[in-house]
């Protein structure tokens, strides 16, 4: 199901900005004056083809769902009429085709910024930034962050749940190597910290957290009986909802994890615990049923643990914000995240960072499908991230790409002339050689994480 809910994401999640992109293209196309012949969704032999009356286009969703494009009429890629030159993207004028050829990428950084302030309006829900432990080897345990402080603001940027300021503090520490903390100390005095590489260098993306060095309080459960499954080993040894357990075999128990963690460790062991209910101490017995989960034998005995809403949810906050200071945030994450990606890419060109850094396909479809399972918000997220890393990508000067034909334009407005088709034919092998090397890389570093 695991394999399943990632393959089906992952196709979703091409499905979704392939179309994007390639209808920036359709759109300013069709705005310019050009005839769209085209317009398919995947490569290769055709699934679905339907028309519209009076559109001469032709839409198609193909077999292979990799990516999509946009065919126009050209004269250098076909016979055309005389009286549809005029349609023709080689006869429009140079401002036309940059513009056609930049909508691709534009529109996906544009839906990157839509998905962002979505987020930002519906609001995300999480564990409230209160530092729980300062790693030692961190770069946090020497600012002045102390265990209780609770973060409110990373760069004057809010951060009211642990996902946002870990993000925030992560996407600018990766920029600049330094980031400045707004938090509320337990006493609730506000205070600023500084957190700095400093001689050490811009870590590596894989590396940020532990580098960071924060992790955050998480709410403990009280090792509280909330509810007895009938039939099960403590039902039969006659737990009930609402005893305390104490210890088990000897062992003191502080916490649900505990407990947890020591009926998991004797499967088909004969456990002694002691209780604590309506004011006695009791003594049980009880042998927890094996079960096998993911290859391993566990214990399992039957039984939920009370949970105090009111505790649990005093840990949480749900972050958003209004309609149009969400556009304006949308907007930072979306240039924020664009810089990061073009950074990462020129330190992993001049080697100061690891080609570890890029995602495959079967990357790519692990966190399709993680994010699917988890929410919504977490799955549009990851569309928005991968959104940007599209438009980014495509932008860059490599032949195939888009960026490598707003190159040659480039090159045609400084001359005066078009780059000659020979040149361009050189240079489109190329980029072809570039990318397919890059995709193999990007498999081989995605297989080299499966084996490890």
């Amino acid at each position: 199901m695991t394999i399943l809910l990632s393959i089906v994401s992952f196709i979703v999640t091409l499905g979704i900005l392939v179309t994007i992109h390639e209808f920036g293209h359709f759109w300013v196309a069709r705005l310019c004056g050009v005839k769209v012949l085209r317009f398919s969704v995947g490569f290769g032999k055709p699934l679905l083809t339907f028309n519209r009356k009076n559109d001469p286009t032709d839409y198609v969703i193909a077999g292979i769902p990799l990516g999509g494009y946009v065919k126009m009429l050209d004269e250098n890629e076909g016979v055309v009429e005389d009286d549809e030159k005029k349609f023709a993207f080689n006869n429009k004028p140079l401002l036309s085709k940059v513009a056609i050829v930049l909508a691709g990428p534009m529109f996906n950084l544009i839906f990157a910024a839509f998905a962002f302030w979505l987020i930002l309006t519906i609001g995300e829900t999480g564990l409230k930034p209160v530092v729980g432990e300062l790693k030692k080897s961190g770069l946090a345990v020497h600012s002045g962050l102390e265990v209780g402080d609770e973060i409110v603001a990373v760069n004057d940027r809010p951060a009211a749940i642990w996902r946002v300021a870990m993000g925030l503090m992560s996407s600018e520490l990766l920029d600049s190597g330094e980031v400045e903390i707004s938090v509320i100390k337990a006493d609730g005095r506000q205070n600023k910290v500084f957190l700095s590489t400093g001689s050490h260098g811009i870590p590596e993306p894989n590396e940020i957290f532990d580098r960071i060095g924060i992790e955050p309080r998480i709410p403990t459960l009280a090792p509280i009986i909330g509810e007895v499954i009938s039939g099960d080993p403590a039902d039969q040894a006659g737990l009930k909802s609402g005893d305390v357990i104490i210890s088990v075999n000897g062992r003191s128990v502080e916490s649900w994890g505990d407990w947890v963690l020591l009926t998991r460790a004797n499967a088909k062991q004969l456990m002694t615990v002691d209780v604590y209910r309506n004011d006695l101490l009791l003594l049980l017995s009880m042998t927890p049923k094996e079960i096998i989960e993911d290859g391993v034998s566990i214990g399992r005995i039957g039984v939920r643990p009370f949970v105090d809403e009111e505790m649990l949810n005093s840990q949480y906050a749900t972050y958003s914000l209004g309609f149009f200071p969400a556009i304006s945030e949308a907007v930072i994450q979306t240039v924020s995240y664009s810089v990061l990606t073009v950074k990462l890419i020129g330190r992993m060109l001049i080697g100061e960072a690891s080609v570890n850094n890029l995602s495959g396909p079967i990357s790519l479809a692990q966190y399709a499908g993680q994010t699917a399972s988890i929410s919504f918000i977490a799955f549009l997220k990851f569309l928005a991230f991968v959104s940007v890393s599209l438009g980014v990508i495509n932008l860059l000067p490599i032949p195939m790409l888009d960026g490598g034909h707003l190159f040659f334009y480039l090159i045609e407005a400084i001359k005066g002339k078009p780059v000659s088709d020979k040149t361009q034919s050189i240079f489109m092998r190329l980029g072809m050689a570039v990318l397919l090397s890059l995709m193999v890389l990007a498999i081989f570093v995605d297989m080299s994480r499966l084996i490890h």
